[in-house]
């Protein structure tokens, strides 16, 4: 049986010049059809090698979203507060606090007439400017003691030292005679 060849067919006209997506699309067509004669699959993508993360460190995803994120704009006492956390500050950013904001710690009426002094152990020596006052503000040491807590956390304040005014001192100078002092001039 013979069969007859037809002639190829012929152009009806010259092919159209292709420009943008369509030039695109031709280059990527005949690229599968070379990697597909070629014995490779086609379409499936290629895996790209994985890149490798800094230990401890996370990999990016995208935008930050709707919720809040480690890269959106922080407060200037939230990062002071986690580089003090971080170098080990925690403590004495505490204890400067007791000092700094001891009007807002403790309130106005108590910041009026006391004075903190020391802060050593965790004990805070506290100066009265009266004898009344500091009666009072023993009474008070353990309303104190948790504002204090609350305003700086725990552990930073354990206990209070309420001392009044000094009494008046008759030393003059370096060099004094221990005696009865000044009741000995008088005579």
């Amino acid at each position: 049986m013979v069969t007859e060849q037809q002639p190829p067919a012929e152009p009806a006209g010259p092919e159209p010049e292709l420009r943008g997506i369509d030039l695109a699309r031709r280059a990527l067509e005949e690229a599968r059809a070379a990697a597909k004669a070629s014995g490779k699959s086609v379409g499936q993508g290629r895996s790209s090698p994985q890149r490798r993360l800094r230990t401890g460190a996370r990999r990016r995803t995208g935008w930050s979203g709707a919720g809040p994120d480690q890269r959106d704009p922080q407060s200037l006492s939230a990062l002071t507060g986690s580089i003090a956390k971080s170098r080990g500050w925690s403590t004495k950013v505490a204890e400067g606090m007791v000092f700094g904001r001891w009007a807002g710690v403790v309130g106005e009426d108590i910041a009026a007439h006391a004075t903190p002094l020391t802060l050593k152990d965790n004990v805070l020596s506290i100066a009265a400017e009266s004898t009344a006052w500091a009666t009072q503000l023993r009474m008070l040491q353990s309303q104190i003691l948790a504002k204090i807590t609350a305003a700086v956390g725990p552990g930073v304040v354990n206990s209070l030292k309420i001392t009044g005014p000094a009494a008046p001192s008759w030393r003059k100078g370096e060099r004094h005679i221990r005696g009865r002092g000044p009741r000995d001039t008088y005579g």
